[in-house]
């Protein structure tokens, strides 16, 4: 244990001196700070600029406190700014991207790892290598074959798919759920194999059971992601009707009241800060088995 305790920037006994305690502390706590007030800074601003008026907002936009609690501009927004109904097209979009990167990300990873078909190192290594590249690259071609889908003909813009099936390739997840599933004991898969399970039901029956935390991960990701996607919903979803918050808060933000604008950007934050707080045990846990650590 001592040993252990000497690893460091101060010894024990540095420690045990009060110039270098009351310094190290000190500096902790101006560190500690400085990163609360970086993460709920501008979280406390939308917050209290949410409810304060416009006139207020433009003359005072640093200040602390508001000078009148204007709690109608939530409900305000919601309904002169239809925050509800994009709140419930980003609903369907973030929804439908995370049930496809979950599908896509397990069953990929499950036979990468598990099934490992001779072609499979061709296949990982042509994953692995998209990651090198920037997204932005792959846009045209990607959104030309949203525009006319080969082999079909149709056209997937301004629907959901134009962004539920681009989100199932992320490279990322893939990996992350290889990397899990090679930790799990190959005696588990073989016991199966005797037992007469095929390929379906040892993935189903052993594998997503032992795989919540990686589940967890990959779920936190791809709704992150996708809840505050903008260009691509931008590029592919053109009609005003469908678009999701993300896309349509800047284009209110022409002809829309201040304090209302920040009202719905306040509404547009809820939803993925409570999905965080309800899970974040399981986020934590998922995060160290996965291997995601700092």
């Amino acid at each position: 244990m001592s040993a252990r305790a000497d690893r460091g920037v101060l010894s024990s006994a540095d420690r045990r001196r009060t110039p270098v305690r009351l310094w190290s502390g000190g500096m902790q706590t101006v560190l500690v700070l400085a990163v609360v007030v970086a993460g709920a800074g501008p979280l406390y601003w939308t917050v209290k600029s949410a409810i304060s008026a416009t006139p207020d907002l433009l003359a005072h936009p640093l200040s602390l406190w508001p000078e009148k609690f204007e709690w109608h501009n939530l409900s305000d927004a919601w309904s002169t700014l239809q925050i509800g109904h994009y709140l419930v097209n980003t609903a369907v979009l973030v929804g439908g991207s995370w049930l496809t990167q979950l599908l896509v990300a397990t069953t990929a990873g499950y036979a990468l790892s598990v099934l490992r078909p001779w072609f499979g190192r061709v296949v990982y290594g042509g994953i692995l290598a998209t990651l090198f590249l920037p997204g932005t690259v792959s846009m045209v071609a990607l959104y030309l074959t949203v525009l006319n889908v080969p082999g079909l003909g149709v056209s997937l813009t301004d629907t959901p798919l134009a962004v539920w099936l681009p989100a199932g390739a992320h490279a990322f997840n893939i990996l992350l759920a290889k990397q899990f599933f090679d930790a799990i004991p190959r005696e588990l898969f073989e016991a199966a194999e005797v037992d007469g399970a095929g390929s379906f039901r040892v993935f189903w029956r052993i594998v997503l059971p032992l795989s919540g935390p990686l589940l967890a991960v990959i779920s936190l990701l791809s709704v992150m992601t996708a809840w505050k996607d903008f260009l691509w919903p931008l590029i592919v979803i053109t009609d005003p009707e469908r678009q999701p918050l993300a896309v349509a808060l800047p284009r209110l933000a022409n002809s829309a009241d201040q304090a209302l604008l920040l009202a719905g950007m306040f509404i547009a934050i809820v939803p993925p800060l409570l999905i965080f707080v309800v899970f974040q045990r399981y986020i934590v846990r998922g995060v160290g088995f996965t291997g995601l650590k700092g």
